[in-house]
């Protein structure tokens, strides 16, 4: 069990849903030792699997968001995340999850979440060219997270749907 996991959430073939295994993959080239990075399409088990037990969980995953502004990139903590799944763009949102995961008791100590606003979730290949643009500065403020564990934490912005963008 890694004490650092790092997942991206999302549907490579639904255009900008793929930019958080976009962004795993960007991270695991990095090869971070100690790291263990991996991406999940839609699978509410397979999050609480990868993160249970985690000294620190990193989840990115696309945003859908209104009014939206694609590529904007939000960091949260798990108490900022929105309750409803208005800005999910799958079956079972984020929020969810966690929920699942305190029932369950298998959360990680800490989780901090990166959401990107998407422009186009519909059936395709690629990020829209505003998402793929954040891709860079995602990977450098996970490996930032990283980096910077275990010091303290700054305060993360409101996720989509519940204040202000970062």
């Amino acid at each position: 069990m890694s004490d650092i996991v790092v997942i991206g959430v999302g549907n490579s073939c639904r255009r900008d849903d793929g930019v958080g295994p976009a962004v795993a993959s960007a991270v695991d080239a990095r090869g971070t030792p100690g790291v263990r990075v991996l991406s999940v399409a839609d699978d509410p088990c397979a999050i609480l699997d990868a993160w249970a037990g985690a000294r620190l969980a990193v989840v990115i995953d696309a945003a859908v968001a209104t009014p939206s502004t694609p590529g904007r990139i939000h960091r949260c903590a798990a108490d900022q995340l929105p309750a409803s799944s208005t800005v999910t763009s799958h079956a079972v949102d984020l929020a969810t999850v966690l929920e699942l995961g305190r029932a369950l008791d298998r959360m990680p100590g800490e989780l901090l979440v990166f959401a990107v606003e998407a422009a186009d979730t519909g059936v395709g290949l690629g990020l829209s060219a505003t998402v793929a643009a954040a891709v860079p500065e995602v990977v450098d403020a996970v490996l930032a997270e990283i980096e910077h564990m275990p010091s303290g934490r700054q305060q993360g912005s409101k996720c989509p749907g519940r204040g202000s963008p970062r």
